[in-house]
């Protein structure tokens, strides 16, 4: 019988691949060369490293990961090895969307600005960086597409330079993958150089990978008032997030952007149909069903004497407030690990009506465009 060795905190997993492998669930961070003598397949998160010192020996023949990024696999050993691996990409942009469209409402509101006219510079546009591109424009700000590769691949305009975004953005954010050489490496991407070229004290913005901004010069660049606010939800040195940084930054939070239920059943969806097509286990469309509800799917607003930004705030802010995560991540940043792993239940736009009393025409279109229903 075909065994697979399963991190046990992903989703909606146990149960759907025990009736044609034998399933032997365990930590991420717990599954070893030992335990991977014993794996056909492997289906992870980012807290397994697959590498040689994992998986030389063995007779893993499949991994499987339920995340956009795979810097934590080794690809180049996969592919001598013939080891075929899988990730999900675009799993759950959609999350990371509605993560950003909270932070952005709530830097707004903190720093008494309006996003209307705001430059915002999109470093990396992916399947994440698309969807906050779309958003900025319904929220009526001005983005600044930055990605390199896209741009000699696609051949196609629209695309700006790092320098025109560090000269002109208000808001900064990145969406890239994280990698350590080539032209287009994004370690430390926002380095020393980085930060000197900054010309309008931006307010940055690091949903992709910790080790993306330099930690140290990060700190140095906030503390000297060089920049006007840093938010986080990725960290160089996870789960052990630097403590200094936490106290500095305006929003703060363990890694869980790409966490609401929409993303999590994506990326479980993405393993589970990769190990069918591999192990040929015949459910190659499996999706979980059905997805538990939000708490409270209608917000119900009175949109008189409000401006349409005001209830496009109001109605984001309703659906998903970052500064929950926030203040439960500061009690205690030693639960890094345990707040992503019982992680409550986070429902995306679309999960939500909306019913204003006394709306202004166009606004029900720009609160669609964002994801939400109108009632």
């Amino acid at each position: 019988m075909i065994t697979i060795i399963a991190d046990d905190h992903i989703p909606f997993l146990k149960g759907v691949l025990e009736p044609f492998a034998k399933i032997i669930y365990t930590k991420g961070g717990q599954i070893d060369h030992k335990l991977a003598l014993q794996a056909d397949g492997l289906v992870i998160r980012t807290r397994t490293f697959c590498n040689a010192s994992l998986l030389e020996g063995t007779p893993v023949r499949l991994i499987a990961t339920a995340t956009i990024g795979f810097d934590h696999i080794d690809t180049d050993y996969c592919s001598k090895k013939e080891i075929s691996w899988h990730h999900a990409p675009g799993c759950n942009a959609s999350s990371v969307r509605q993560y950003l469209a909270s932070a952005l409402v709530n830097l707004a509101l903190k720093h008494k600005f309006s996003l209307q006219g705001k430059k915002i510079g999109i470093i990396g546009v992916g399947h994440v960086g698309s969807k906050i591109a779309q958003l900025a424009n319904t929220l009526g700000m001005v983005p600044l597409l930055n990605d390199p590769p896209r741009e000699r691949s696609e051949n196609i305009g629209g695309f700006v330079s790092l320098e025109e975004i560090q000269e002109t953005a208000d808001i900064i954010t990145f969406h890239v993958p994280l990698t350590h050489e080539g032209p287009d490496k994004t370690y430390h991407m926002a380095d020393k150089a980085f930060f000197k070229k900054l010309r309008k004290k931006p307010l940055l913005i690091n949903t992709a990978r910790g080790p993306v901004v330099d930690t140290h010069l990060i700190k140095d660049t906030v503390c000297r008032g060089e920049i006007s606010g840093f938010a986080t939800d990725v960290w160089e040195n996870e789960p052990n997030p630097d403590r200094e940084l936490l106290e500095i930054a305006g929003i703060a939070t363990p890694h869980i952007a790409g966490y609401s239920v929409e993303g999590k059943a994506n990326g479980t969806a993405a393993c589970v149909q990769a190990a069918s097509r591999f192990f040929n286990f015949g459910i190659d469309d499996w999706y979980p069903s059905p997805l538990p509800l939000p708490e409270n799917p209608l917000i119900e607003i009175n949109g008189r004497g409000k401006t349409d930004e005001q209830v496009i705030f109001e109605s984001i802010l309703a659906s998903y407030d970052v500064r929950l995560d926030d203040a439960i991540f500061r009690k205690d940043p030693s639960q890094f690990e345990n707040l992503r792993n019982h992680y409550p239940v986070r429902r995306e736009f679309e999960a939500f009506s909306v019913t204003i009393a006394n709306s202004l025409p166009g606004l029900e279109q720009k609160l669609i465009e964002i994801g939400f229903n109108i009632k």
